[in-house]
């Protein structure tokens, strides 16, 4: 595709060269082979439209072009979002690169980033909790109205582990994003990390599948 052409001269001259190898550098090496994709996902069809004078596109192919141009767009916002300026020998006292730990060690002013960061923070975890919460509250209303107290009993215990699931990622997600500008513990942040990061995921099969029935018989038939 001649039109990605600038893209992967800026990725090749990325990786060849030793001295281009340095934070900056690393994230437009990325942004450039994130750009090759973004343009891919239009461009190729666009002209195959102009060759063939056709304008047809399958309801699969327009699904799946939708799709990869979403994904393709969300990370190069995220990308030009955290590409900041930063020290020689910065140490991030973390177990990963966070995002909020990233943007305190920057030498250049971060304010815009913080900024990119909490609206996407209350976009990608308040929306969904809402939305998560409101479910819930239908679930619990429709089974107050139960007769069957056994049946009660089941339907809360299997909402109870899903809610304490839910309230531990986000519960501790949420507290290291919007926290960060006032907690100055590393300690007590890469805690609350590890919650949402490592224990949350691996809650999360037995919570939804182990106990599930079908799940249960399935992996009953495996092993036998």
């Amino acid at each position: 595709n001649l039109n990605c052409w600038p893209f992967q001269f800026g990725l090749f001259l990325s990786i060849s060269d030793s001295r281009l190898h340095t934070p900056m550098y690393f994230f437009l090496s990325n942004l450039s082979f994130v750009d090759i994709c973004f343009v891919s996902t239009t461009v190729p069809k666009t002209l195959v439209n102009i060759q063939a004078q056709s304008k047809d596109i399958s309801y699969i192919g327009c699904l799946t072009q939708v799709y990869f141009f979403v994904v393709f767009v969300g990370m190069d916002d995220f990308l030009l979002t955290v590409m900041l300026t930063f020290c020689v020998g910065t140490e991030i006292p973390h177990f990963f690169c966070e995002l909020d730990q990233i943007l305190k060690v920057a030498c250049s002013d971060t304010f815009i980033n913080e900024v990119c960061m909490y609206v996407a923070t209350a976009l990608l975890c308040m929306l969904p909790l809402t939305g998560i919460l409101f479910s819930y509250s239908q679930i619990v209303s429709t089974l107050m109205k139960m007769v069957s107290t056994e049946g009660k009993y089941k339907a809360f215990s299997t909402c109870g582990s899903h809610l304490s699931v839910v309230t531990l990622f986000y519960g501790t997600s949420l507290g290291v994003y919007f926290t960060s500008a006032v907690t100055h513990s590393p300690h007590r942040i890469s805690i609350a990390s590890v919650m949402y990061t490592v224990v949350s995921p691996m809650l999360n099969p037995f919570i939804y599948s182990l106990r599930n029935k079908d799940v249960k018989r399935a992996l009953g038939r495996l092993l036998s």
